[in-house]
């Protein structure tokens, strides 16, 4: 999608939350981009944690951020993707259905 296209969706997708004042749902409606951030940040704050504390960083992903990782491990790009899009519709329906029962 690239960076533009990801930028336009993810404004768009706080703005609503915020005009239908449903904030907290964005880490729910927004899943696969939270934890494709956090692998990023754990990485990174654990490679420079070892490297201070043993002398050379240590990795906890073998290649960040996750969907590289889950690559690196032998999956094909296809499969990961499919994957990443059913996890993405079922915290989309999640969102939903916790704004029905509000």
């Amino acid at each position: 999608m690239g960076d533009t296209g990801s930028l336009a969706l993810g404004g768009i997708i706080a703005t609503l939350a915020i005009m239908m004042r449903k904030e907290l749902l964005i880490p729910i409606i927004c899943g696969i981009f939270v934890m494709e951030n956090l692998s990023v940040m754990i990485q990174v704050a654990y490679f420079k944690y070892t490297k201070r504390k043993y002398g050379e960083g240590r990795r906890v992903f073998l290649m960040s951020p996750l969907h590289h990782h889950y690559q690196k491990l032998g999956y094909h790009e296809s499969k990961i993707v499919t994957r990443f899009w059913i996890v993405g519709i079922a915290l989309a329906i999640l969102s939903i259905v916790t704004l029905k029962m509000q």
